[in-house]
């Protein structure tokens, strides 16, 4: 498990108008989770572990290789990231039915009744298990507002939000790839968000100090550092912002959710200014 900052540029402006005691950016919560094989849906490999851990997190960071080297083995005997892709997606999938088959059984006896409401839920669970026989994720379901709050409520692998991350060598940093594009493609046609960053790069740059770091991203050619870009995207895909405060005792970033009004904003902060909010 990593904890990282959100990078923040506004924080900084912030930090030399102040000169503050404490500097306190917003941070996310990363869980490093080992990788997946064929059947895990039944147990293979860590598979159990592995679908219990990735239903307690809100969003799913696919690292998916994109890059040839005979010193490391795949799997699968060949580097095809589609296909990695597919491999965890149907994997989700297939627990997810298996979630569904409880729920529907559970919600057909409660049905008996004739009650139109029950009714309705097992016609829509029905939807939802039919959609992922079709292959398709949850998350890429056309729903009202109601029904993404009742799906919420089912705590399914696929309707959680995905970002897809290509990771290649660093001989190919600014170049076109053909594998890379055909995973955007599948990631555009799943409706999920997709990056590409070189871990070999990242891993050298985090050991590098905030000046040499700076150097380093300039001579390679880089605005900001994959991780950076990624620590953003998550953020943004869980749907979230942040807002600042600033004085001479600290400067800081709270995290709220995109659409919040400013005096739940400040009640993040302390109850009691939401409650004597003025403007």
């Amino acid at each position: 498990m990593g904890v990282v900052a959100v990078p923040d540029s506004r924080l900084d402006v912030l930090s030399e108008m102040y000169h503050p005691e404490k500097y306190t950016p917003t941070s996310i919560e990363f869980v490093d989770i080992a990788g997946l094989v064929r059947g895990a849906y039944r147990g293979e490999g860590l598979g159990n572990k592995f679908l219990s851990h990735i239903r307690e997190v809100d969003a799913i960071v696919h690292v998916v290789r994109c890059f040839e080297d005979e010193n490391i083995v795949h799997v699968d005997g060949s580097v095809d990231p589609v296909r990695d892709m597919e491999t965890i997606n149907i994997e989700l999938i297939f627990a997810d039915m298996d979630t569904m088959d409880k729920r529907i059984e559970k919600a057909e006896k409660n049905s008996k009744s004739g009650d139109k409401k029950l009714l309705a839920e097992v016609e829509f669970l029905k939807r939802i298990k039919s959609h992922l026989e079709s292959g398709k994720p949850v998350r890429s379901m056309e729903l009202t507002d109601d029904e993404r709050e009742y799906v919420d409520g089912l705590f399914l692998l696929t309707s959680k939000p995905v970002i897809y991350v290509a990771n290649i060598s660093e001989d190919d940093i600014g170049r076109d790839l053909p594998q890379v594009d055909a995973l955007y493609r599948a990631a555009a046609a799943e409706q999920a968000g997709a990056l590409t960053i070189c871990a070999k790069v990242e891993e050298e740059i985090s050991e590098l100090s905030p000046e040499e770091k700076q150097d380093f991203l300039r001579e390679m050619g880089i605005g900001e550092s994959g991780l950076d870009k990624l620590i953003k995207e998550c953020y943004s895909l869980l749907g979230l912002i942040s807002f600042l405060t600033a004085g001479p005792k600290e400067v800081r970033a709270w995290t709220i959710v995109k659409g919040t009004k400013a005096p739940q904003a400040a009640g993040k902060i302390h109850t009691d200014f939401e409650k004597g909010f003025i403007r």
